[in-house]
C-alpha cells in the first residue's frame, strides 16, 4: 500500500530546461561584449591611420622601423646564443684549464698548482696538499699586516736621554727601537747586496736631531733598546747556512741588517751592532761619548730626546715582496703579536696570522706556519690556502709590491724577452736545501697575478717541491710554459661573433 504523502515516479526521469538556457546567456553576454569591443578598436585604428595619412606634419610623426630595417632574430630564446659574454668567457676557461691540465701533468705529488680568473675556479692540482712553500709564505704576513695594522701604519725609532745641561748628558743615551726593519745609515756599502733595500729611514736624520739639541759629550753609554720584541733573533730550525746570512739577528731595533761599518758580516746582537752604528754617527757630528756601547733597556722616566718615523706600511711592504726581504717578513710578524696582545713573539705573531686567515675563510687544514720568511723547511701550506689569500688582497698594495717579470726584484732577471715580461707580477719562492738527494726537498714557487688582454685577472699559485728544482734546468721549463699558457687567454671566439642572429 502505498504512501499517500509520497509520490512515485515510473518513467524516466526528466530534468528542467530553464537552469541551462539561463547558464548559456550569461556565458554568452561576455562574449558578444568582447566582439563588440573588438570591432569598435579596429575602426578606431582605422580613423587614426586615415588621419595620419591626411595630416601636413606627417613627416614629423614618428614611426616604428619598417620590417627591412630591423631583420627578425631567428635564434630561440633559450639558445645559448642568448648569453654570448658568458659562453665565450666559460668557453676561454675551460680551454685555459685544458691547457693547465697538460702542464700539471707533469707535476709530481710533492707539487701543486691552482689557477683562478678573476675569482672563478679555473683549474686545481693537488690544491689541498701541504707543500714546502719558500718565500711566497711572505703573502700570508703581507696580506694580513694590512689587515691588522694598516696600510699607513709607521714604525718609530726613537732616543732617549738625560735632559742635557750645558751640552752635557750625564747618563746614557738610549736608542730605541720601535720594529722599523728599514733603517739604515747613509753611508753603509750596498754595493754587494744582490737586492739593496730601498724605501728605508735614514738613522742620520735621528744622529742630526741630536747634536742640533745641542749635546757635545754622552759621559753614559749609547745603548741599543730591542725589548719591544723579544730575544729570539733567528728561528730554531732555519739550517746553518740560512741563520746570519740570509736572515737574522733582527729585533725591535736593527740598523743595516745588523751590520756594522767596519766588521765583516751580521753581528750576532742587532741591538749592539745598532747601539755602534748610531755612536759612530755622533762621534762624526763632534759627539764624545764616554762610555762606549752597549744594550739595555729604557729607563721610562727618561725624556724622548727625539725620534724618526719610516715611511707607511705599504711602502714597507712593497720593500718586503720586490726582495724578499726577510728580516722585514719575520718583524712584522712579531709587531703583529706587539699590536694584538703586546707579545713581540714569533707565537704571537703566528697566532694573529692563523686567527685572521681563518676569519676570511682560508682553508687551513694542512697549513703549518713556522716563520715569516718562508725560510724554513718546516712550514707547510696548501695552494688553495694561498690563492685564496690572492683573491682577498687582490687591487691593493700586496699586489702593487710584487715583483714585475723582466723588470724588477726577484723577478727582474726572470721570463726576460717572453710575451708575459712587464705583464706577470709574483712572489717568487727558493729552497736549495741541499744534498739534493735527501729531504727535505728544494723549493721553487711563484704566485700572483696576470693581466689579460681582455683585462681579466688570472690569480696563480704553482710551488714545485723536488730533489733539485732550484736548479734554473729544472724549473725553467716549468715556469716558461706556464707564461705561455697565461698568454694564450683568452683564446675562444669574441662574444660579438657568437651573439643572437
Amino acid at each position: 500500500m502505498n504512501d499517500p504523502g509520497v509520490r512515485v515516479v515510473t518513467g524516466p526521469i526528466r530534468y528542467p530546461v530553464m537552469p541551462f538556457v539561463v547558464l548559456v546567456a550569461i556565458l554568452f553576454v561576455p562574449v558578444v561584449a568582447l566582439t563588440a569591443l573588438l570591432v569598435w578598436s579596429d575602426g578606431q585604428a582605422d580613423e587614426h591611420r586615415a588621419a595620419l595619412a591626411a595630416s601636413p606634419d606627417e613627416a614629423a610623426t614618428p614611426r616604428l622601423p619598417s620590417s627591412s630595417a630591423a631583420p627578425k632574430l631567428t635564434t630561440g630564446l633559450l639558445s645559448y646564443r642568448r648569453m654570448p659574454s658568458q659562453m665565450a668567457t666559460a668557453g676561454d676557461d675551460n680551454r685555459l684549464s685544458d691547457a693547465m691540465n697538460e702542464l700539471a701533468a707533469f707535476i709530481d705529488e710533492r707539487s701543486c698548482l691552482s689557477v683562478s680568473v678573476d675569482g672563478r675556479p679555473v683549474t686545481a692540482h693537488n690544491a689541498d696538499v701541504p707543500v714546502i712553500p719558500a718565500s711566497v709564505h711572505k703573502l700570508f704576513v703581507a696580506a694580513v699586516a694590512l689587515e691588522v695594522l694598516g696600510a699607513d701604519h709607521v714604525f718609530t725609532t726613537s732616543v732617549a736621554a738625560p735632559p742635557a745641561v750645558d751640552g752635557v748628558v750625564d747618563g746614557d743615551l738610549v736608542l730605541i727601537g720601535g720594529g722599523d726593519p728599514l733603517l739604515v745609515t747613509d753611508d753603509y756599502p750596498t754595493e754587494g747586496d744582490r737586492y739593496p733595500e730601498f724605501n728605508t729611514t735614514s738613522l742620520n736624520g735621528l744622529a742630526d736631531a741630536v747634536a742640533a739639541a745641542g749635546i757635545t759629550t754622552v759621559r753614559g753609554s749609547v745603548l741599543g733598546d730591542g725589548s719591544r720584541f723579544d730575544d729570539e733573533f733567528v728561528i730554531p730550525s732555519w739550517g746553518p747556512d740560512v741563520a746570519y746570512i740570509e736572515a737574522g739577528p733582527y729585533d725591535a731595533l736593527v740598523v743595516n741588517d745588523g751590520r756594522v761599518v767596519g766588521r765583516s758580516g751580521r753581528q750576532r746582537d742587532p741591538n749592539d751592532a745598532a747601539a755602534r752604528e748610531f755612536a759612530r754617527l755622533l762621534g762624526q757630528r763632534g759627539i764624545r761619548i764616554s762610555g762606549g756601547v752597549g744594550v739595555g733597556a729604557t729607563d721610562p722616566a727618561q725624556p724622548v730626546l727625539a725620534s724618526v718615523e719610516s715611511q707607511p706600511l705599504s711602502a714597507v711592504l712593497a720593500e718586503m715582496l720586490t726582495t724578499s726581504d726577510n728580516d722585514t717578513a719575520e718583524m712584522l710578524l712579531k709587531e703583529l703579536g706587539v699590536a694584538d696582545s703586546g707579545a713581540g713573539s714569533v707565537a704571537g705573531g703566528l697566532a694573529v696570522v692563523d686567527r685572521t686567515l681563518r676569519g676570511w675563510a682560508v682553508p687551513m687544514e694542512g697549513v703549518r706556519l713556522v716563520d715569516a720568511s718562508g725560510l724554513s723547511s718546516d712550514n707547510r701550506v696548501t695552494c688553495a690556502a694561498l690563492l685564496a689569500v690572492l683573491q682577498r688582497v687582490e687591487g691593493g698594495p700586496v699586489v702593487a709590491g710584487l715583483p714585475v717579470a723582466g723588470r724588477t726584484g726577484t723577478l727582474a732577471d726572470q721570463f726576460v724577452g717572453t710575451a708575459v715580461e712587464g705583464r706577470l707580477t709574483a712572489k717568487t719562492g727558493t729552497l736549495g736545501n741541499p744534498p739534493v738527494d735527501l729531504d727535505p726537498p728544494a723549493v721553487k714557487s711563484l704566485a700572483g697575478y696576470f693581466v689579460t688582454t681582455s683585462g681579466s685577472t688570472i690569480e696563480y699559485v704553482m710551488i714545485l717541491n723536488g730533489p733539485d728544482i732550484a736548479d734554473p734546468e729544472k724549473y725553467a721549463p716549468y715556469w716558461l710554459a706556464f707564461g705561455d699558457r697565461l698568454v694564450a687567454y683568452p683564446s675562444g671566439p669574441d662574444p660579438s661573433s657568437v651573439g643572437p642572429r
